[in-house]
C-alpha cells in the first residue's frame, strides 16, 4: 500500500508543479506562498482517493490528474484560511509554521484565493477542452458543490458559530459531514464520474466516501485529545481550548473508536465487490482507521 501511495503522491506532485510555476515576477510572492503550503507535506488523501477510485473503472491516469490537482488545491486553500487568526489562529500546520506566520495575513489570504481560483481554472479547462464535456462537467460540479456553501464552507460556518456552545448530535453530524466529509466524498465520487462508472457504482462509491469522510473526522477529533504532537505536526487540545463540540466530547472515546470501526467495515464490504482492483482502497481505509497523524 505504501509503495502505491508513494506512486500516487509523486504523480499528483508533478501535476501540481506544472500549474504552480511562477508566471509573473510581480506576483512571485503569492506563488511562493501557494507553493509553500501545497508542498508542505500531508497525505494527499483527497487526490489519492480520486485517482484510486478512478482506477476501479478506468486505468487512464491522465484524465484524472487535473481533477486530483484541483481538489488538493481546494483542500490546501481551506487549510491556509482555517489557520488564520480570524479563524482557528494556528501557528503550525504539518510541523511547519502556518502560511500567515511566514508570509503575513494579507498574502496568506491571497495565496488561499489563488489556489481556489487555480483549481477552478483547471476544472473549467478540462470541460472546455474535452471532446465530450458531460463527464468532466459533472465531476467539476460535484467538487464545486462539496467545496462551497452547500459543503465545506457551510460546515466551517456552522463550526464557527457553534464554538462555546452545547450542540446536538444532529448539528455535530452536519458540521462533520460538510466541513470535512463533503470534499472526501466528492473526491471519490468525481473520480468515479470521470472514469465513466455506472450510476449504481457511483452510488456505492458515494456511500464509501461518506463513511470514510465521517470516520476520518472522528479520528481527527480523537487525535486532538490523545495524539502525539510531533507526529501530528500541530498542537493537540485545540478543540477543547476553543470549547468546540466533538464526537469524543459527545459520545466518549470508546464509542468513537467503535464508530470508526463500523464505518470502515461497512466501506470495506462495499469495496469487496470491486476486488482485486479495490485492494489498495481497502488497505488505505484500514490505515486511516489506525493512523497516528
Amino acid at each position: 500500500m505504501k509503495e502505491t501511495l508513494k506512486e500516487y503522491n509523486e504523480l499528483v506532485d508533478e501535476e501540481l508543479k506544472k500549474y504552480l510555476k511562477v508566471q509573473d515576477e510581480n506576483s512571485r510572492i503569492v506563488y511562493e506562498a501557494m507553493q509553500y503550503s501545497i508542498f508542505a507535506g500531508g497525505k494527499r488523501l483527497r487526490p489519492v482517493l480520486l485517482m484510486a477510485t478512478h482506477e476501479l473503472f478506468n486505468d487512464k491516469h491522465s484524465e484524472a490528474l487535473p481533477f486530483a490537482a484541483a481538489i488538493e488545491m481546494i483542500h490546501t486553500y481551506s487549510l491556509i484560511h482555517d489557520d488564520l487568526p480570524a479563524m482557528d489562529n494556528d501557528d503550525y500546520r504539518r510541523g511547519k509554521l502556518t502560511n500567515h506566520k511566514v508570509f503575513g495575513e494579507g498574502i496568506a489570504i491571497l495565496a488561499g484565493d489563488g489556489l481556489l481560483n487555480k483549481a477552478y481554472e483547471l476544472l473549467l479547462t478540462e470541460i472546455v477542452e474535452a471532446q465530450d464535456p458531460t463527464l468532466p462537467a459533472k465531476a467539476a460540479k460535484t467538487i464545486g458543490d462539496a467545496a462551497g456553501v452547500k459543503g465545506m464552507i457551510g460546515g466551517q460556518v456552522a463550526d464557527i458559530i457553534s464554538e462555546n456552545q452545547e450542540i446536538s448530535a444532529k448539528d455535530l453530524d452536519y458540521i462533520h459531514a460538510h466541513k470535512t466529509g463533503a470534499l472526501i466524498e466528492a473526491a471519490m465520487v468525481s473520480g468515479a464520474i470521470i472514469s465513466g462508472a455506472q450510476p449504481k457504482d457511483i452510488a456505492n462509491i458515494r456511500r464509501v466516501g461518506k463513511n470514510l469522510g465521517l470516520a476520518f473526522q472522528i479520528k481527527d477529533d480523537i487525535l486532538d485529545i490523545i495524539g502525539d504532537e510531533k507526529q501530528l505536526g500541530k498542537q493537540i487540545g485545540s478543540d477543547e481550548a476553543k470549547e468546540k463540540s466533538t464526537y469524543p466530547k459527545l459520545y466518549g472515546l470508546d464509542a468513537c473508536k467503535k464508530m470508526i470501526q463500523e464505518l470502515t467495515e461497512e466501506s470495506n464490504e462495499i469495496l469487496d465487490y470491486y476486488l482485486p482492483k479495490s485492494d489498495f482502497l481497502k488497505k488505505l481505509n484500514n490505515y486511516l482507521m489506525d493512523r497516528e497523524n
